[in-house]
């Protein structure tokens, strides 16, 4: 059963190229700020890439390492689980070749999503608010919109989309199981000093 304290504060990964040399450290630098678990979201890079960073994150860190979509790129990896959209496998699919034990996120956008991510051991809702990170992230649902479909999906729920740490306190009084963050960590110069703001924000 997925321990929803993984979820406090997700610490996902920045695609930016000529920064990928350096993203194990900046992983690390927030796992030590206070992030309790790393998604893995490389968009543009190779699944031979994506493998190979995730390996490392997953060697670096102590806490859960999730992958963005692919889920035998997280197998691959040695990954604790998966994060899935609309249009990656089904997550009843992957329950047919995972461990018992693999964590399996997908996210939540709309009632057409419902049915998939009731099957998952938690969901990722959003954009809550604009976010320039992720271009198909769709329009800003807002508190009431993440409200809404927390209670509808009935799953530990994990903010997406323009988090900050101004923003944190107000999402987890919405019922948030955690928050999910890019640009204000690994935009930051300091991405440990972001982290360790943003779990301070939250209570943590």
């Amino acid at each position: 059963m997925l321990d929803p304290k993984i979820l406090r504060l997700v610490a996902i990964t920045d695609d930016a190229e000529d920064q990928r040399s350096m993203l194990v450290d900046h992983v690390a630098a927030a796992v030590r700020g206070g992030a309790t678990s790393v998604q893995v979201r490389l968009k543009k890079a190779t699944p031979r890439e994506v493998v190979e960073i995730a390996k490392a994150i997953v060697n670096k860190v102590a806490v859960p390492v999730i992958v963005n979509d692919r889920a035998d790129i997280a197998l691959a990896a040695g990954a604790a689980g998966v994060h899935v959209g609309e249009a990656d496998l089904p997550v009843s699919a992957i329950r047919r070749f995972a461990p018992a034990n693999f964590i399996i996120g997908a996210s939540l956008g709309g009632d057409a999503e419902l049915a998939n991510a009731k099957e998952a051991d938690y969901v990722g809702i959003g954009p809550l608010f604009t976010t320039g990170s992720k271009g198909d992230a769709g329009k800003a649902i807002g508190i009431e919109g993440f409200r809404k479909l927390a209670e509808l999906s009935g799953r530990p729920a994990l903010a997406v989309g323009g988090l900050t740490a101004a923003r944190a306190a107000q999402v987890m009084a919405a019922g948030a199981a955690g928050i999910a963050v890019i640009n204000a960590i690994f935009k930051s110069d300091d991405p440990e000093r972001a982290a360790r703001s943003i779990a301070a924000a939250i209570g943590m």
